[in-house]
């Protein structure tokens, strides 16, 4: 799907999109894996896992996905388009709230509003993990270590990254 076809229909996606995504690129997830697996089928679920794991691990912000979206979609002017068009709205928009939070001095609202904004992003974020945890898991071994490994990471202080090494391990050795 290459051409000005392909990267207006990026921009518009990821332009609109990045206004919803409360929370930031990784409340967007779901909404990302609907659009690019199960809409446009411009991944498979593997792809995306793999997407997603790959802007994770990389130095940055993790709305790199939509590059790499963008990219499977369009080569490097997809990735571009899509960078652009989910970084863009979302910056002026962030900077016109901020002059209006601004101006808004002392009263209370802006602060209800950050209040009720909390869960709302959690939420997106928690359903960000389950999208790709289904998206990557392709048996029930992967399935159960992916539970095993969210509830360690939940209630220890173990670094994740030993976490991730030791799902590494198990799929190397073939358990996975």
């Amino acid at each position: 799907m290459m051409g000005a076809g392909a990267l207006f229909t990026i921009a518009l996606t990821f332009g609109w999109l990045s206004l919803f995504a409360v929370g930031g690129a990784a409340a967007a997830i779901p909404e990302i894996h609907r659009i690019a697996v199960d809409l446009n089928h411009w991944m498979t679920d593997p792809q995306f896992a793999d997407a997603y794991a790959i802007s994770q691990l990389s130095p940055g912000p993790n709305v790199l996905i939509v590059s790499l979206v963008g990219y499977q979609v369009a080569g490097i002017a997809g990735s571009l388009v899509a960078m652009v068009s989910m970084c863009a709205p979302t910056a002026a928009l962030a900077y016109g709230v901020s002059r209006l939070l601004h101006r808004a001095g002392s009263s209370p609202w802006p602060a209800l509003i950050q209040k009720a904004l909390v869960p709302v992003s959690i939420g997106l974020m928690a359903a960000s993990g389950l999208i790709v945890a289904v998206a990557a898991d392709g048996s029930r071994a992967a399935a159960v270590l992916t539970l095993i490994a969210a509830v360690v990471a939940a209630i220890t202080r173990v670094n994740p990254i030993w976490l991730l090494l030791a799902g590494g391990a198990l799929g190397f050795v073939g358990f996975l």
